[in-house]
């Protein structure tokens, strides 16, 4: 992103390293100004603990600080904008998973969505966000499993629809579809 995009709202998705991260990381980098990196990961065991520490070392120097919201993400997202050029969000699936988790309902979820893409254009920074597609693949066998998948679809229209830019990465390449 140069000067003349500022303040623009990219949204980043894709499978399973797939190569959304990277791509997303690497346009926040391009950007102009201090960067923010939005975590919703919560270190429940040793193994998202190593996720977590890898993509810290990924970031390096470039980056001013590490804002870890696993529920409120519109909100941290309107804050951060007040003091960084940049903004990375990653990611919305794991967002969901927590909302999920803290017992929020459907309606809970998908109005939080809403409530975030609304915000986008108002955020003084260049948000960049980063979600997973779920829905290509087998249908669930669990009913939570289920509901995750068609919250992840409704949610990932709702952010497309709100953003600027979106890409969809497949092995390493992302398409732009918007």
């Amino acid at each position: 992103m140069s000067e003349t995009c500022r303040y623009r709202s990219v949204l980043v998705g894709g499978g399973a390293r797939s190569g959304k991260s990277s791509y997303a990381q690497h346009r926040a980098e391009e950007a102009p100004g201090p960067r923010a990196y939005l975590a919703t990961a919560q270190a429940f065991d040793d193994e998202m603990k190593a996720r977590i520490a890898r993509h810290r070392a990924d970031r390096g120097p470039a980056w001013h600080t590490t804002i870890e919201e696993p529920l409120e993400v519109p909100a941290a997202l309107v804050e951060a904008g007040e003091e960084f050029a940049t903004i990375l969000f990653d990611c919305v699936t794991l967002w969901l998973s927590n909302l999920i988790g803290r017992g929020d309902s459907d309606a809970e979820i998908l109005a939080a969505v809403e409530k975030l893409a609304r915000a986008l254009p108002g955020i003084p920074a260049n948000i960049i966000i980063v979600t997973n597609e779920v829905g290509l693949g087998l249908v669930p066998e669990h009913p939570l499993g289920r509901r995750f998948r068609d919250l992840a679809g409704f949610t990932n229209q709702i952010l497309a629809r709100g953003c600027d830019e979106v890409y969809f990465t497949v092995w390493g390449l992302p398409q732009k579809l918007k």
